[in-house]
């Protein structure tokens, strides 16, 4: 009877632990900017992420506030010397690469707006509390088919942008991160 029960477990278990593993490998993708994961929670802005980790964040994060709102100003100048002073506060704040990724793809600077799109993806990954499920992929995923539809990867930049709309329709329908969006 022992032996048979163990054999039931077993037979039980091995089906929920493909499924935990594969719900984990799903999750932990979330920030891989190349898919969806499905409706995501509300997208965690630069404003909202302000008390998240430390005063040295927050002043870079207020930094890049102040570049959003100097792009939604038309001062594209003024902006990006703003994210670049937020870098140097806090060279780990994800949210003024992301920044500076926008504000790149905006300005047809496709190389940067990769480039700072990918460190913006590696730091999102190794920031406590800042992961896939707190809303920050849909960010990422909307750039890189931004990046992909300048680059005339219509395909690839469709399927992002279908799965960037599926995580987030208000801001994705237009197929642009406007920085206001980002603020």
């Amino acid at each position: 009877m022992n032996e048979s029960l163990r054999i039931l477990q077993r037979s039980l278990l091995q089906p929920a632990l493909v499924l935990l593993t594969a719900a984990s490998l799903t999750a932990c993708a979330g920030l891989n900017f190349s898919g969806s994961r499905g409706a995501a929670a509300r997208p965690l802005t630069v404003s909202r992420a302000i008390g998240q980790v430390d005063s040295t964040r927050d002043a870079s994060l207020r930094l890049v506030i102040a570049g959003l709102d100097a792009d939604t100003a038309g001062r594209p100048d003024r902006a990006l010397a703003s994210y670049q002073r937020a870098v140097r506060v806090d060279s780990t704040n994800p949210f003024a690469y992301l920044a500076l990724a926008r504000h790149h793809l905006e300005g047809a600077s496709l190389d940067e707006a990769s480039a700072f799109l990918d460190q913006a993806r590696a730091l999102f990954e190794n920031s406590q509390g800042l992961g896939a499920g707190a809303g920050v992929d849909v960010w990422g995923v909307g750039l890189r088919a931004g990046i992909d539809r300048e680059r005339g990867r219509d395909e690839q930049a469709d399927r992002r942008f279908a799965a960037a709309r599926n995580l987030s329709l208000e801001i994705w329908d237009d197929e642009r991160l406007s920085s206001a969006e980002l603020r």
